[in-house]
């Protein structure tokens, strides 16, 4: 087991991070803020896929003025991202959980000094993003885009923050480099305490993008560093909620519903595994309780994975072998296995 790293404990609403607490999920919306009603719609989804910290971006005051509606609608924390306008996160302090902000784009002290008067009277955190494509200037020309840049500007605008006498903070080192992005999280993680939030920005498409993060999110979380993760996709914000959870499942930091095993496809397998496992991970993607079901074609590794599991299927020539609990209690033809096993969950 992996022996994570103590850091400050952090509260976002109901959610606690840091401190040893669970890694938790985060993921943003993709819909216009100010459309209060389709941006509840779509955070509602994501709450039943397992995301329990969502991020809005704040781009204009309709959008900031949204955020009452939209926390009166929903029971997952909720975090405000400004850029540019130190205004805009003065207001969304007033309903939000948290405030994401990269103090090298808001403005001059006095202006960030606003945003944390607004974050202390309303007694939430910050998260400092410092992202590699952002970096401020006289640092990007002292060091170039690499690692120590973004540490530095992280340390710089921590130390601004502390200066403000404010220490409710997270921080987050992104790059679309998964090395540059490890190094940077690595090294900010030797010289501060303040909780992570853990990200590959810009990482790219589902597949491309999903690869890329389990890269360099399952390494960083080997090092026992992260208290917060968001896979940043190229698609719908419901697959980074997914990919989120199979990384810390695949890692035993946390347990989430259905997870299915699968042999991988070969000659040997007495039926159409790969289709059987696709349909039965997308109609079991919504269970919550903790369940491992093995889906195996044939019987060299098959009885051992199934009973292993709480359920499994092992293919045979003519009929399928179920098993419950370890033991074999019932033979099945391919064509029963969804439903046999969804009943069983049942």
């Amino acid at each position: 087991m992996t022996t994570r790293k103590p850091t400050k404990e952090i509260r976002i609403g109901k959610i606690k991070i840091g401190n040893n607490n669970p890694i938790a999920i985060q993921s943003m919306t993709n819909t216009l803020t100010s459309d209060a009603d389709t941006t509840i719609k779509q955070i509602h989804s994501l709450e039943e896929m397992g995301c329990e910290i969502i991020r809005v971006s704040v781009p204009d005051i309709e959008s900031a003025n949204a955020l009452k509606q939209i926390k009166e609608n929903i029971s997952i924390p909720l975090a405000a991202d400004i850029h540019f306008d130190h205004r805009l996160a003065v207001e969304s302090a007033k309903y939000a959980d948290k405030l994401r902000i990269n103090p090298g784009n808001i403005g001059d002290k006095e202006r960030i000094k606003q945003v944390v008067d607004a974050a202390k009277q309303y007694s939430i955190p910050i998260r400092i993003g410092i992202n590699l494509g952002s970096l401020e200037k006289e640092l990007e020309k002292k060091y170039g885009l690499t690692p120590l840049a973004m540490v530095e500007s992280a340390v710089r605008n921590v130390k601004l923050l502390e200066e403000l006498d404010f220490t409710d903070i997270v921080v987050s080192l992104k790059a679309s480099d998964v090395i540059k992005t490890i190094e940077a999280y690595k090294l900010f993680s030797d010289r501060s305490s303040y909780p992570l939030h853990l990200g590959i920005t810009e990482s790219g498409t589902l597949f491309s993008g999903a690869i890329n993060s389990s890269i360099g999110i399952g390494f960083l979380l080997l090092q026992g560093i992260g208290d917060t993760i968001r896979i940043s996709l190229s698609a719908e914000p419901e697959e980074e909620v997914k990919v989120t959870k199979k990384i810390l499942e695949a890692l035993k930091l946390r347990k989430f519903g259905v997870s299915v095993i699968a042999c991988p496809t070969c000659a040997r397998a007495n039926f159409d595994v790969a289709s059987v496992a696709k349909e039965l991970e997308e109609k079991t993607e919504k269970i919550k309780t903790p369940l491992t079901i093995a889906i195996m074609g044939c019987s060299v590794n098959g009885p051992g994975e199934a009973k292993e599991a709480d359920l499994g299927i092992v293919g045979g020539k003519n009929s399928c072998l179920f098993y419950k609990n370890g033991k074999i209690v019932d033979k099945i033809k391919e064509k029963e296995i969804i439903d046999k096993i969804i009943n069983e969950i049942r």
